[in-house]
């Protein structure tokens, strides 16, 4: 008998140690297969690309690249230029496609000279044939001048690579004074250092939203000698006495040499925001050697590092592309504006000042600062997916917010080039800040954070700068009467700028009250939560009880006369969208508007309706398709719609509607996929979240944060976690039976145990899990109907 049981317990050992050995060997292959997976090839640049806004399209740059080097088509407006697929030439390769900020634009040329006419005269024909455009790489044929152009880059380092014919006039021009996207170049100043170096400075002309002059400058190395100089300024050749150098309006300077047939003739321009010597230090940091291959190849694997961080299965490959097409601009265009030692500029006072990241143990810089558009609308895209994947840059920028109020006074809405822009409404920093801190993201001043985002909430703060608004003055933010009222009125005169919208306001603030008081709570600040929590209610103000909908009321507290809940234009007091649409936006008190509907069986059926009478329109809002303006998916208010309906209780029906708004934003060709303006990454992350089936209405800046559970696109959605900031290897969604029918989800378990909630905590998250969910064609409304979290 002890023999029979010894015989067993060694079984049972042996057959522990196969189970160990079997989990161990299937990790071993998953992260095999996570290295040599290339997720570079299924993001696909030309997306939507026949639409482009500036900053919209940069193909041969690094995740937030200070260089964000691409061809440019177009170079007028802030819209409809950079890269544009349906054009007919190329008139430059420039290294910056930024919240308004442009710069050094760069042509290589053969033939009669012609760089001082402009570049309506040496703009050249590209051919798609060949084209090739991926993460960190760009290659296109200038058809005029039979050269073949390659790009790549580092972080701060743009890497050309030209291919010529043979010639004796081939040319590089250096368009110093160019006009590119927002406004023309000011002044501008280029040289020749030696025979290999250029060097020189632009000055970006300020813009109605950029209000400040702002300098960029850049040192270039040629891998060839150069024979001959040419300078030009006001569209004539310059031939004075030191052509070697030339400075003024409209200048630029053009290096010329003899080429073989098929020669390279590589170029590297590094760029500061400071001086050309942090220019010339940053190429010494980055890039001092001529290997374009390996530099290519290396921005391939740093694409692969970040873009694995959420790696998919299953799925259609088409799906897969969007997906991670949509995670590239999520994490490429909201900029790093720092040098590789991190000096910076500040440009938030009277004067420019260089100002210093502080360097840790290692002698780098503790975090980078960047340059954004408005935080409008990312907390529920941006704020969202790096809380969960990329914590360090939500770091990053939480850093660079409190730089700029101890440098300027405030903490930013969305700065270009050191300056405050008081770009949108509102102070979505407070959301920002508020996921940031209740995950647990924190290496940065958290007390001054908080006090310059109270500061914000008053009077005189960043919500009193209304759309662009930079009188210090400011008032079109209507805080005074919000703060006396609980509602900001339409139809004030004192306003100036745009988006001077006063029901959207009221919104927002209410939602960024509630911000601050969850921030506040885990700050044991309790006296401030109590405070931003009544006021978090003010939402309550503008709702009309006759006509069911959130309404603009005038300064004399009446309603504004011709509502009309469909209508687009701000005199109607929402910020770009309407009423029908902003009516749902109060993300932290659902259980509050829902009750205002009349209960959640009316809610559900308003919201339903919504979806169904946009659906023929693609949950699009449109002028020319007004009665189909019941939802829209091209801008932010009206992004987090879908995702309603889990809090009245139906989450079946989220399931639905997310599954339908992703069906009509799916397209993957150069002439659709996003439909309006993908905003630095927003419309992407935004993207990425319905395709893995996660969300937070709330933004995630509960106290206790938590995620909601909606249906997923693939077989299985791992994400990556960084033990930095969370203890868990990684997050694991596997489906089974899923499929375009086979929407609804049937049954869940997590970690093992049967899950009836559509919900999960930020905690269970971080430790690391998996959630699989049993899909079905069906819906099965008994599933995932216990409450959310009360707030």
């Amino acid at each position: 008998m002890m023999k029979q049981n010894q015989c067993k317990k060694a079984a049972g050992i042996l057959l522990l140690f196969l189970l160990v050995c079997t989990e161990a060997g299937a990790q071993m292959r998953s992260i095999q297969q996570s290295k040599s997976k290339n997720y570079v090839d299924l993001v696909n640049p030309f997306v939507d690309s026949h639409r482009s806004r500036w900053f919209f399209f940069s193909s041969a740059c690094r995740p937030f690249g200070m260089v964000s080097l691409s061809p440019d088509t177009d170079t007028e407006h802030s819209w409809g230029s950079g890269y544009l697929y349906g054009s007919e030439y190329i008139r430059c390769f420039s290294h910056i496609h930024n919240w308004q900020m442009s710069g050094v634009a760069v042509m290589p040329t053969v033939g009669e000279f012609k760089g001082h006419q402009g570049m309506d005269t040496y703009r050249s024909k590209f051919t798609h044939e060949g084209e090739i455009a991926k993460p960190g790489y760009h290659k296109v044929k200038l058809t005029d001048y039979d050269i073949t152009a390659e790009l790549t880059s580092t972080m701060r380092v743009g890497f050309h690579r030209y291919t010529f014919p043979k010639s004796d006039e081939s040319y590089i021009l250096f368009d110093t004074g160019a006009f590119l996207a927002h406004g023309p170049t000011a002044y501008s100043e280029v040289w020749k250092v030696s025979d290999t170096e250029i060097a020189g400075w632009e000055i970006m002309e300020r813009t109605g939203r950029r209000p400040k002059d702002t300098p960029v400058y850049f040192y270039a190395q040629l891998s060839k000698p150069v024979d001959k100089i040419i300078t030009w300024r006001e569209g004539k050749i310059e031939r004075n006495s030191n052509p070697e150098r030339i400075s003024g309006k409209d200048a630029g300077m053009a290096v010329q040499f003899e080429t073989e047939a098929g020669e390279a003739v590589m170029l590297k321009v590094a760029i500061s925001y400071v001086s050309v010597e942090q220019a010339r230090k940053n190429m010494l940091a980055e890039l001092t050697g001529w290997d374009f291959e390996q530099v290519k190849q290396t921005s391939f694997e740093e694409w692969n590092d970040w873009l694995g961080r959420i790696d998919v299965e299953g799925g259609t490959k088409e799906q897969q592309i969007k997906m991670y097409t949509d995670l590239w601009h999520a994490l490429l265009g909201r900029r790093v504006v720092s040098d590789a030692d991190g000096h910076y500029m500040d440009m938030t006072t009277d004067y420019p000042r260089i100002k210093q990241i502080p360097a840790g143990k290692d002698g780098k810089p503790l975090y980078r600062h960047h340059n954004f558009d408005a935080w409008w609308g990312s907390h529920w895209s941006l704020d969202i997916l790096w809380s969960m994947a990329y914590p360090e840059v939500m770091d990053d920028f939480c850093n660079t917010m409190v730089d700029m109020y101890q440098n300027g006074g405030l903490i930013p809405r969305g700065p270009s080039g050191g300056n405050y822009t008081y770009v949108m409404i509102g102070d979505p920093a407070a959301s920002f800040f508020a996921a940031a801190y209740n995950k647990g993201i924190r290496n940065y001043n958290a007390e001054l954070a908080y006090e310059g985002l109270r500061k914000n909430a008053f009077v005189g703060g960043i919500r009193d700068h209304a759309g662009y608004e930079h009188s210090k003055a400011a008032r079109s933010g209507g805080m005074a009467f919000y703060e006396e009222r609980g509602y900001v009125p339409d139809g004030r005169t004192d306003t100036e700028g745009m988006h001077t919208t006063g029901a959207s306001m009221t919104l927002e603030y209410a939602y960024q009250d509630w911000c601050l008081a969850q921030m506040a709570k885990n700050m044991d600040k309790q006296q401030d939560y109590n405070f931003f929590m009544k006021r978090s209610k003010n939402y309550r103000n503008i709702w009309n009880p006759q006509s069911g909908y959130m309404q603009p009321r005038g300064v004399d507290g009446d309603w504004l006369p011709g509502f009309d809940p469909l209508e687009l234009t701000e005199k109607d007091g929402f910020c770009e969208s309407n009423s029908a649409i902003y009516s749902h936006y109060v993300p932290h008190d659902m259980a509050g508007l829902i009750e205002l509907y009349g209960g959640a069986k009316k809610y559900i059926e308003k919201l339903n309706s919504n979806f169904e009478k946009s659906q023929p329109y693609g949950f699009f809002r449109s002028n020319a398709t007004k009665e189909g303006n019941w939802t829209d998916y091209g801008n932010q208010p009206g992004t987090g719609m879908a995702h309603l309906f889990s809090h009245a209780g139906a989450p079946w029906l989220t399931q639905k509607w997310v599954r339908k708004v992703k069906a009509a934003y799916s397209d993957i060709t150069p002439y659709g996929g996003y439909r309006d303006d993908e905003d630095q990454g927003q419309m992407g992350a935004l993207g990425v979240l319905m395709a893995i089936g996660l969300f937070e209405v709330d933004g995630g800046c509960a106290e206790k944060p938590y995620y909601e559970i909606t249906s997923p696109l693939f077989d299985k959605v791992t994400i990556r976690l960084d033990n930095r900031y969370y203890p868990g290897r990684t997050f694991e969604i596997v489906t089974k039976g899923n499929s375009q029918k086979n929407m609804y989800i049937q049954s869940a378990t997590l970690n093992g145990q049967k899950w009836n909630k559509c919900w999960f905590y930020h905690e269970d998250f971080a430790k690391g899990g998996r959630l699989e969910l049993k899909m079905g064609a069906k819906p099965n409304k008994r599933w995932g109907v216990e409450a959310l979290p009360p707030r």
